[in-house]
């Protein structure tokens, strides 16, 4: 701002009516063009920056015109008069029928402006002759305060102000700084990232909440910050006549993506705060579980799954409305562009039947509730964590660690490993020659205690079931053993009662079988053998 202050102080002339290069833009009239309610569009001659006083005509284009050509001679004559202190200036009008035309003399030179119109008349409820009256002490007006805005003293008084409007706006900004920098620390911390999916889901919804609110009072922190800078240097161009133009200049040059742009902003902040509701109804929903873990479990899955998808739903509603809210506020009539889109979109739907196809078995897969996020699932050939389902497609995670994307078309038979609760199914070997009595004693101790622990009492869900001696095999006496455990759990459980047996075994003197062959050797019958072919 300081720069600004610095250029309209001491680069510009103080004699200068204009800024030379904006008078020759032949579109500048037509930018803020006004439709009246008796049809009359007007527009302003401008002085300064100012509106001095307005013309009308039925015709835009005409109006654009007349507008453009009596600008460029009333800025010409205006930059004379202002470039003389003393000079004389005088407005005065003759008749030119029923009409009048105005003049403007400057010392000894008169020139002619426009003729003032029925129209011009018409569109102030008065007659030609008192238009003409109103427009010359307009314009007699209008050229004594641009010269006494000229001033030398005058310039300095508005310099002062802009320096005062600078440490104002540069005073203010400091505490709406420091917020800002504290809001992007925490935002920065809140932000989802890979350590979020190993909190509760419970966790996940609260801290989605408090990011999403510290997300919106971060930009619109951001946004007064730009406002107020933005506000204030316009209001220091505004005090000055030499720069007096540029803000009405870029207020209307940019009026189209200042629209798009506020509307672009409420889009994100109703994303945004769509998020947060989505997140709050959902923590909400999961606190009316019932109190039985096995169901809430379930629960607070499809929940996490379905606030999922609610987010890239409205999130898709909100940009449409976005877009033709766009189109509106600009003057776009939405009726035809409504009609093409609903073709476009039957056209799509035929050219786009696998999408429907995927569309409507993502639905009844939710709706089923065949599996959610975090559950362990196995679809077809391949098997993994279900990271990620929307209406199109889910995505799982391999133990290996690959992303497999899978159409939800293509989804037919799902085995989940997690619905409602998992089960340890252990195979147990023991030596043929074990005490199997013994053995199974042995494994029920184990079971025991394990379900006991406080460590994993929570985990499992019901005592494990020794189920006995499930078959002879090459690897010795296979004893079977269930554990019914928390959703995904199963694998934990499994791995620490396998330690349990091993130790417990070894202390027992029970062996664990490796594989093995017994091979019968008949010796009678290979010496029968060996005899018959030497005779031979």
């Amino acid at each position: 701002m300081i720069v600004i202050i610095g250029i309209t102080s001491t680069v510009l002339p103080v004699s200068a009516a204009q800024l030379p290069f904006i008078q020759d833009i032949a579109i500048y009239s037509r930018l803020l063009r006004q439709v009246q309610e008796n049809s009359l569009n007007s527009a302003c001659i401008r002085l300064d920056g100012r509106c001095l006083f307005k013309l009308s005509a039925t015709d835009p284009e005409l109006l654009g015109d007349r507008i453009n050509e009596i600008q460029k001679r009333f800025a010409q004559v205006s930059a004379d008069s202002l470039a003389v202190p003393n000079s004389q200036i005088e407005v005065n009008d003759k008749p030119n029928g029923n009409l009048q035309d105005l003049y403007i003399t400057v010392g000894d030179r008169s020139e002619r402006l426009f003729t003032v119109t029925n129209i011009d008349a018409e569109a102030n409820d008065v007659g030609v002759p008192v238009r003409t009256r109103q427009l010359e002490f307009a314009i007699e007006q209008g050229l004594q305060t641009a010269k006494k805005e000229r001033s030398p003293q005058y310039l300095r008084q508005q310099v002062i102000i802009g320096l005062l409007i600078f440490l104002v706006v540069w005073i203010g900004n400091f505490p709406l700084d420091r917020k800002v920098r504290a809001l992007r620390k925490s935002a920065k911390k809140l932000a989802p990232t890979s350590k979020l999916k190993t909190l509760s889901i419970t966790d996940q919804l609260a801290q989605r909440q408090k990011w999403n609110l510290t997300e919106i009072q971060f930009r619109l922190l951001q946004l007064a910050q730009v406002l107020i800078w933005c506000g204030g240097a316009l209001g220091i161009l505004n005090l000055y006549p030499q720069t007096r133009i540029i803000p009405f200049l870029l207020i209307a040059s940019l009026r189209i993506p200042f629209r798009i742009g506020m509307i672009v902003l409420i889009v994100y902040f109703l994303v945004r705060l769509t998020y947060f509701l989505i997140a709050k109804i959902s923590a909400a929903a999961i606190d009316t579980q019932s109190s039985d873990l096995k169901v809430n479990q379930r629960g607070k899955l499809r929940i996490n799954t379905t606030t999922r998808i609610l987010r890239s739903t409205v999130t898709i509603i909100w940009v449409g409305v976005g877009i033709l809210a766009a189109f509106w506020i600009n003057g776009v009539n939405l009726a035809p562009l409504l009609t093409g889109a609903g073709i476009f979109g039957l056209g799509l739907s035929l050219a786009s039947q696998n999408l429907i196809k995927d569309a409507i078995n993502g639905f009844i897969i939710i709706w089923d509730d065949r599996y959610a996020v975090g559950d362990v699932v196995d679809i077809g050939t391949v098997g993994g964590l279900v990271e990620n389902i929307n209406l199109r497609i889910t995505q799982l995670r391999d133990a290996e660690g690959r992303l497999i994307t899978i159409p939800n078309s293509a989804v037919e038979i799902v085995s989940n490993r997690s619905s409602q609760w998992s089960r340890a199914d252990l195979i147990i070997p023991v030596a043929y020659q074990t005490d199997i009595d013994c053995a199974l004693e042995v494994i029920e101790q184990v079971a025991q205690a394990l379900a006991e622990d406080c460590q994993w009492c929570d985990r499992i869900w019901e005592f494990p079931q020794i189920l006995g001696v499930d078959q002879f095999s090459d690897r010795g006496i296979l004893i079977r053993v269930w554990i019914k455990t928390e959703p995904l759990q199963q694998w934990d459980v499994a791995r620490e009662f396998r330690r349990r047996v091993k130790i417990a075994f070894d202390r027992a003197g029970i062996p664990i079988p490796i594989p093995q062959q017994q091979i019968l050797f008949d010796q009678k019958k290979a010496l029968n053998k060996i005899n018959n072919i030497e005779q031979n």
